[in-house]
């Protein structure tokens, strides 16, 4: 049972009973400093990448023992959707390593997690390994240089799952930008999102004399450029999927350009590093979902997942449950615009159903640009959410720099979120003031910024 004696500081306005996943983490592992016993994880992922994670842990017979299970349990969950892995290794109790096998088991509480990460996404079965610390694979981790290129004309586009924005790039500077709504995620046709990509990019490239290369950003799990898993195309049946795997490689083939697509999260820190100038950079978005990319020290790519909208960041046993994932507390329901509307239920204003979800996130930002007080309360929960959350990934990443983009930012909620943040920084962790700095960029960066980034992903000969 998941229990927080260190209760919050600082109180969403409308979630009252939100029980931060940092300071249940940090109280764990304050109390077992003086007794604990080591544990190992290791996740093994893409061929020779494997990721490993000390714990201490309360001994077998401790009368904290039990306190274990739940803290694991949310650990490992959250490390699986930072890194990935096909294979989940763990040296430590007997107890505990049982209590992972059942839950990881094709039928058990993480079910939805052993398909996901087994045959969705590495295409092999998961399996979990009780073994000596040992037997544990060494940590190797890989990364890459991404970006950063913007000689020639380029194209960018970043396809989220309200809307669709493409840009025209001639040697660093955008000529041309367009924004338009779209439904993919409920679109079955893999023809459907065919035509609207290649709509977006020849759009483009009517402004533009020729076209040297192009750059994509797409929410979901990308690998060497055929999307693995993504709720853009979550309507697709699954006998059509191997079309929208390969989507994109047609396209290529099809104008005969370099093209690069990567996931979207990853494009948001791409677009940190370009306007900062700095490494060791978190880029989180806000939009339909949350996304999340990670920049490391060394100004390279991680080869995880950062699938950081299905990582648990609220431990409250009543957290809202993600619809596709069933489990509870995930970051798409706190960083994205799924939480305003959520919010907007708690805060009591009513959205007309009749419009489509990008219009939702307009009409309730209408009311926070009026200054009026439910709405205001939830960019406010929202800042408080962030600031806690952040806190969260900064116990996972090295993180120097924090970037926010994506729909929820736009007009006075940047602000607010930057506020939330910044009072939950000097409340309880006055150590990341100074450790990370946060950065909202202006208007146009946030809401275009992802196509242009993308854009440079492709290497000219």
């Amino acid at each position: 049972m998941l229990q927080l004696m260190m209760k919050p500081q600082v109180i969403p306005p409308l979630d009252p009973d939100f029980m931060p996943a940092v300071l249940f983490n940090r109280q764990f592992r304050q109390d077992v400093e003086s007794c604990g016993v080591k544990a190992v994880i290791g996740l093994e992922r893409n061929v020779h990448e494997t990721s490993r994670i000390e714990l201490m842990l309360f001994p077998d017979h401790h009368p904290s023992f039990s306190r274990n299970f739940p803290y694991v349990e949310r650990i490992v969950k959250f490390l699986l959707w930072q890194r990935g892995g096909h294979t989940l290794y763990f040296s430590g109790s007997e107890q505990i390593a049982a209590f992972l096998s059942k839950i990881y088991d094709p039928h058990g509480d993480r079910a939805f997690d052993h398909h996901f990460f087994g045959n969705q996404v590495y295409e092999k079965e998961f399996r979990v390994i009780a073994c000596s610390e040992e037997d544990i694979p060494h940590s190797h981790e890989t990364g890459k240089k991404l970006g950063g290129h913007l000689n020639g004309s380029r194209i960018g586009f970043d396809l989220g799952a309200s809307d669709r924005k493409v840009s025209a790039v001639v040697n660093g500077v955008p000529v041309f930008s367009e924004e338009k709504i779209w439904e993919p995620r409920n679109n079955p046709d893999p023809d459907y999102h065919y035509r609207e990509i290649m709509s977006a990019i020849r759009t483009a490239a009517s402004k533009i004399q020729h076209v040297d290369a192009i750059g994509g950003s797409s929410a979901g799990i990308i690998i060497d450029n055929r999307p693995m898993v993504a709720s853009l195309f979550r309507g697709v049946p699954e006998h059509d999927y191997h079309k929208v795997k390969n989507i994109f490689i047609r396209i290529r083939k099809e104008l005969g350009v370099p093209l690069e697509v990567i996931n979207d999260g990853d494009v948001t820190a791409l677009a940190g590093c370009m306007a900062i100038g700095e490494n060791g950079i978190l880029g989180i978005a806000l939009g339909s979902s949350e996304a999340v990319g990670y920049v490391n020290t060394d100004g390279h790519i991680t080869g995880w997942l950062n699938e950081l909208a299905f990582a648990p960041v609220d431990y409250n046993p009543d957290a809202p449950v993600d619809e596709w994932s069933g489990d509870k507390g995930c970051g798409a329901l706190y960083f994205s615009q799924q939480c305003v509307f959520r919010l907007a239920q708690v805060a009591g204003i009513d959205v007309p159903d009749t419009l489509q979800d990008a219009e939702k996130l307009k009409y309730i930002q209408a009311k926070l640009e009026t200054n009026d007080i439910n709405a205001v309360n939830i960019w406010k929960t929202m800042g408080t959410y962030l600031g806690y959350g952040i806190a969260h990934y900064a116990d996972f990443y090295d993180i120097n720099h924090v970037l926010i983009l994506g729909r929820c930012t736009s007009g006075r909620g940047g602000n607010l979120l930057l506020e939330g943040i910044e009072k939950v920084f000097t409340t309880e962790f006055p150590e990341l003031l100074s450790r990370i700095q946060l950065h909202l960029p202006d208007e146009t960066i946030r809401r275009v910024g992802q196509s242009v980034a993308a854009a440079s992903l492709p290497d000219l000969p």
